[in-house]
């Protein structure tokens, strides 16, 4: 017999297929019981209500970004790679996770309490991790940069500005150019030298 959080676990992940397909507006709690192979009050007994449902999913993928993006990082030792490998793999996972992406950029969700949380705490997060990265160059005297936080707020802008239009590109080789020529504009300016 399952325990309490390994079903609430299979409901996520049911639930997670759903709300990418048919988005948060459009999903019913009898869709996501269907299935997860529950009734529907069975759902309520885990869950209150799809707001709920829906905020465990985006914390779980939230959760799944952070841990691919540190497993990806701590492999590398030097902090110039280890920048080209967390552009790349944020940008691989953040497309790969299509409910967290909505609630971090789509205005209707805004109704939702947790989502603005949500928002605040990817950010701040986001830009931690940059900054460590950052930081570790400047230590390493391979970085020369005067406010590692305003430079890690400022890569961060960059990438996301990049998200839509990476995300349109259907082919992986353009997909790849952009991130490499977005990482040389990043760690070598466009000043002529």
């Amino acid at each position: 017999m399952l325990d309490k959080d390994e079903v609430k676990d299979t409901i996520v992940g049911v639930a997670r297929n759903i709300f990418s397909r048919f988005g948060f507006k459009k999903t019913t709690m009898d869709e996501i019981a269907i299935a997860a192979r529950k009734g529907k009050s069975s759902i309520y007994y885990y869950f209150t209500s799809k707001e709920e449902i829906y905020q465990a999913v985006v914390e779980k993928e939230a959760s799944l970004l952070t841990q691919e993006l540190n497993d990806a990082i701590s492999k590398v030792e030097d902090p110039m790679e280890k920048l080209k490998v967390y552009v790349m793999v944020r940008m691989r996972t953040i497309s790969k996770l299509a409910n967290f992406y909505n609630a971090i950029k789509n205005e209707y969700l805004s109704h939702l309490d947790f989502i603005n949380q949500i928002r605040v705490k990817y950010d701040q997060d986001e830009i931690h991790m940059v900054e460590n990265i950052l930081n570790e160059g400047v230590q390493n005297n391979e970085f020369q940069i005067e406010n590692t936080s305003l430079a890690a707020i400022a890569i961060v802008t960059a990438l996301k500005g990049m998200e839509i239009p990476m995300f349109w590109e259907k082919e992986e080789q353009d997909v790849e150019k952009r991130l490499n020529d977005l990482i040389s504009i990043l760690f070598y300016g466009v000043i002529k030298r």
